[in-house]
């Protein structure tokens, strides 16, 4: 059997999959090629790349297994594959702390500035050092703020554990009834519970210091324009998820006006050209869609999608 990795997979995963007995493919085909192409497979890996719709599924009879490696499947129709015999995997753990740490990396950014003293301090540090030192110098700690995250699955919960370890108060907001606490674990196989609250979103915006989204894109922005007139003054936000769930332009307003402190960004509305009023706005943090983007999260990913694949394979 062959299998196509469309968005790569890890050597790990890769080899799993030969030890088995399969022939993996990791050449990229293009987006228009594939319905020539993947009928030559029995099933296909995609990251976020490779979209996978109705007519394409319909052309390619052949293929058994579609296996996502990572969390959203907004790029796969998941239903009709389905609907038609298709198994559709995915690895929602393997990167959920990879995704979390980012999200850190983004508010420790932002409550100091870095995004900014970055871009700055190449072309001023050697003339006006006094004055960034000043403009930089009203930084804040995360410490005894309020956490508040929106959507409470796996990367939800990696996200608040970091909060809580960094003795930040969360809140969660979720569709479904989610836990009044989470375990941390420290070295020496200690684990300490502790609290965190569940409140409407309503809740999460009117008390929220600094608000993580977690949740895939629908119909409609989770923080959109009616939403920013709703949150606390100086917000830090942080989207890691999808684009689309915080409106840009409005996002873009906030901060100019200041109901938004900062902004950190994973996801952008227009992947893979973001809009020039995000990439250059001197209040947003920027990564290019790289949550799950580590050593450590490839290899937990591939490994995991290997055996899936396996598993459904040989069914």
């Amino acid at each position: 059997m062959r299998i196509l990795a469309n968005d790569g997979i890890d050597p790990i995963g890769k080899k799993i999959l030969e030890d088995a007995g399969f022939v993996v493919d990791t050449e990229h085909i293009p987006q228009d090629e594939l319905i020539n192409r993947l009928n030559e497979y029995d099933a296909v890996t995609v990251r976020s790349a490779t979209k996978l719709r109705q007519p394409l599924i319909d052309a390619c009879p052949n293929i058994k297994v579609i296996g996502r490696g990572g969390v959203g499947m907004d790029n796969i129709d998941v239903d009709y594959a389905r609907s038609k015999g298709v198994a559709v995997v995915n690895t929602p753990a393997a990167s959920s702390h990879s995704v979390a740490e980012l999200v850190f990396a983004h508010l420790l950014n932002g409550v100091r500035f870095l995004y900014d003293s970055n871009r700055k301090m190449p072309v001023e540090g050697n003339t006006k050092f006094a004055g960034l030192k000043k403009a930089y110098a009203a930084g804040s700690e995360l410490q005894g703020k309020v956490l508040g995250v929106v959507g409470f699955g796996r990367i939800g919960r990696e996200t608040a554990k970091i909060g809580l370890g960094l003795g930040m108060t969360v809140i969660y907001s979720d569709l479904f009834e989610g836990p009044s606490s989470l375990t941390l674990n420290f070295s020496g196989d200690v684990s300490v519970n502790v609290p965190v609250e569940q409140v409407d979103i309503a809740t999460i915006f009117a008390k929220s210091d600094f608000i993580s989204l977690h949740v895939p894109f629908t119909d409609k922005p989770v923080i959109g324009k009616e939403e920013f007139a709703l949150l606390k003054d100086g917000v830090g936000l942080v989207n890691a998820s999808r684009g689309g769930v915080i409106d840009e332009l409005g996002l873009v307003e906030a901060l100019n006006s200041g109901k938004v402190g900062f902004a950190g960004l994973d996801v952008y509305d227009d992947e893979p050209t973001p809009r020039a009023e995000i990439l250059g706005h001197p209040k947003i943090s920027l990564t290019p869609h790289i949550g799950a983007a580590t050593n450590e999260a490839q290899e937990r990913i591939g490994e995991e999608l290997a055996q899936l694949l396996i598993e459904n394979l040989k069914k």
